[in-house]
């Protein structure tokens, strides 16, 4: 991995020289946009439209619209001029109990290397946040913005993970909530059961992204020729029905329960014969 930012997490005296790299990776399936005539790639130009031409990355800037129309560039050495400190350091403003964190506000994660120099420091503050069960609430400049940020232990390293500010998560006045009902004892120890039948320790590596390996088949068998088999779609569902709450967190209980026991017998297999599959042409891109 390479290092995206570098600098010093400070908090009062403290000062720890750090190197910050991304603990999260897209595994998103990249699909480019093609002219459905010939399948060939449809690119985008940068094109000034004042002069009606393409224009070079090296004649390209970055500014500011103040009025309609009107710009003011804005440089490199000036973005870093704003506030020159901020895009060298995590400041550490205030410690808080992980928990008081609502995880709404949490982004992105970063992990933090020691420099030469910091590992002592580095050790220190991580063994201080574990034993503590704190976090650091910090400012940091990434690239040109600003984040808020938590500073957190996982194990022998120090974590950063940004923070949306308060006024970038939007109103919940507008969610319609179910009006205040009453909740039955009984029910609410079934709920409560299923939940305790139901809990695991959290392991990550036991999940996986279903939805990116079957479009990942898809690709994989048109790549091969093969038609995939089309699914029927789903049928719409009708206005809501009334069910007997109880009797569903029954069923469910009885559900997890009987999934739970080892099967009584095993049960036969049945060979069924694939029926033809029909061959579909991989159209590549003409020549010329």
């Amino acid at each position: 991995m390479r290092a995206i930012w570098k600098g010093h997490v400070n908090f009062a005296l403290v000062s720890i020289p750090v190197s910050v790299f991304s603990a999260s990776r897209t595994s998103d399936i990249s699909l480019k946009y093609l002219h459905k005539k010939d399948l060939s790639p449809v690119s985008y130009k940068r094109f000034c439209d004042q002069e009606g031409a393409e224009v070079p990355w090296e004649e390209i800037t970055r500014g500011y619209e103040f009025e309609k129309g009107r710009f003011v560039e804005v440089a490199n050495d000036e973005l870093r001029q704003a506030n020159p400190e901020l895009t060298r350091t995590i400041q550490i403003l205030e410690f808080v109990d992980i928990g008081e964190i609502d995880p709404i506000f949490f982004d992105k994660p970063y992990y933090l290397e020691p420099q030469k120099g910091g590992e002592h420091a580095y050790r220190l503050l991580a063994e201080a946040l574990t034993r503590s069960e704190k976090a650091g609430v910090a400012r940091v400049v990434i690239k040109t913005r600003e984040h808020l940020a938590a500073i957190r232990s996982s194990g022998r390293m120090v974590t950063m993970q940004t923070l949306r500010f308060a006024h970038e998560i939007s109103e919940a006045a507008s969610v319609n909530l179910p009006e205040n009902s009453e909740v039955s004892p009984k029910e609410l120890d079934l709920a409560k059961t299923l939940i305790d039948t139901m809990s695991e320790t959290f392991d990550a590596s036991k999940f996986r992204d279903e939805y990116r390996a079957a479009l990942l088949e898809v690709i994989q068998k048109k790549v091969a020729g093969e038609a995939p088999a089309s699914e029927a779609a789903p049928r719409p569902r009708g206005p809501g029905q009334v069910v007997d709450l109880m009797e569903v967190l029954k069923q469910s209980l009885k559900g997890k329960t009987s999934a739970s026991r080892p099967p009584a017998s095993k049960e036969k297999t049945v060979a069924v014969r694939p029926s033809a599959r029909r061959k579909t042409p991989v159209r590549s891109r003409k020549s010329g």
